[in-house]
Formats: structure tokens, C-alpha cells, sequence
């Protein structure tokens, strides 16, 4: 098959249609796909059917998930006194390699962003403050990037969050360990001298 295939060429549009897929990339998983056999493409199609049938928002953290509450959520030997706020659910899988944090998380599925008419009304703020209101938890960590939306929504969750008495922590932003200061761009560097250590 040439590139002159209809087909193949609305195969490979539907691949470069995906976020972070360039047209190389998806012509090479087009061809990839006609070298699998019919049994492999079912799999590969039902299970993304599936996926899109039953993965929903976690009733109490809006994780993506196939429970009504998710795994994070109903493991009992995690640290159920703290949240870490993030904004999208992979930003959970990220945290959740570097096995430095036990405790539970919200998904916020965005950021506050005017301009793009996201306001604080189309996150899940509301499900947070209502999550955390008359329980036990002692402690949110807003891990927001440190962009102007991430930044603008983390002030805007912890001046709510001010009057509940619990204490609210930003996630530190800086030099990564290893890097050279001259390949670092300036929002690091500031954020890094910010939160500079003392010695």
C-alpha cells in the first residue's frame, strides 16, 4: 500500500489527530497497525472501547478510573490527612513513580484560564471544598504547574481553603537535580531561588 491509499491515509490522520503525535509518527503507526493480525486489532479496538465506556471520575477524588471509588482513594494504608492537588490524572501517575507521596489526591481536569473561558466553575474546586469540608484532613498540597494559570488557580483554592484552618502548601519549583544553570529557562531559575535552601 503507497501513501496514495485513501485508507491508509485516514488511518494515519486519525493517529496524527492525537496530542504529541507528529506525521512520521503517525504514518509509522499506521503501517504498524496493517501488520497486525484481525485478533490483535479486536483486542486493540475493544479495549479501547471499553475504555471509553466504563473509565468515569472517582466519586471522591475525580481520578480516572473504572470503580466508583478509586484504588488511591479506598487504600487504607495511605495517608488519608493530606490531598495533593493536581490538575490533570496523569499528572498522578508521574507523582505516583517517584514514590514520594503516600496520601490521597484531586484531580482538578484543568486550569483556571480566562482567556480560554475556563473558570473556576468548570473545574472540580467545588467537589474539593465539599471533599474537605467536616473531615480529617490536616493538610493540601496544591502541585499546580508553575505557569501563570497554575499559579493564578493555586492562589485562587488556597485563599478558600484559608478560613477551614488546615494547612496549605504550594509544591517547590526549581533547579532540576543535575542540571546546568545556563540550559535552565528563567521561570526555574526565579522559582529556585524562591525556594533556596539554607545551608
Amino acid at each position: 500500500m503507497s501513501e496514495g491509499s485513501v485508507t491508509l491515509k485516514k488511518l494515519a490522520e486519525q493517529f496524527a489527530s492525537l496530542p504529541g503525535i507528529g506525521r512520521k509518527s503517525a504514518w509509522r503507526l499506521a503501517f504498524h497497525m496493517l501488520t497486525l493480525n484481525k485478533e490483535q486489532i479486536e483486542i486493540f479496538t475493544n479495549t479501547l472501547l471499553d475504555a471509553h465506556e466504563n473509565i468515569h471520575k472517582c466519586s471522591v477524588c475525580q481520578n480516572l478510573t473504572d470503580l466508583n471509588v478509586c484504588e488511591i482513594c479506598s487504600d487504607q494504608s495511605r495517608d488519608h490527612s493530606i490531598i495533593c492537588v493536581v490538575e490533570e490524572s496523569r499528572d498522578i501517575v508521574v507523582l505516583e513513580k517517584s514514590n514520594s507521596f503516600n496520601g490521597l489526591y484531586h484531580v482538578l481536569h484543568g486550569l483556571i484560564s480566562p482567556l480560554d473561558g475556563i473558570g473556576p466553575d468548570n473545574l472540580t474546586i467545588k467537589h474539593l471544598l465539599k471533599r474537605i469540608n467536616g473531615s480529617k484532613i490536616k493538610e493540601v498540597i496544591l502541585a499546580t504547574s508553575p505557569t501563570i494559570e497554575g499559579e493564578a488557580t493555586a492562589m485562587y483554592i488556597s485563599k478558600l481553603l484559608k478560613p477551614m484552618e488546615i494547612v496549605v502548601s504550594r509544591i517547590a519549583y526549581g533547579m532540576p537535580v543535575g542540571g546546568e544553570l545556563k540550559y535552565v529557562d528563567e521561570i526555574t531559575i526565579s522559582k529556585a531561588i524562591e525556594n533556596r535552601n539554607k545551608l
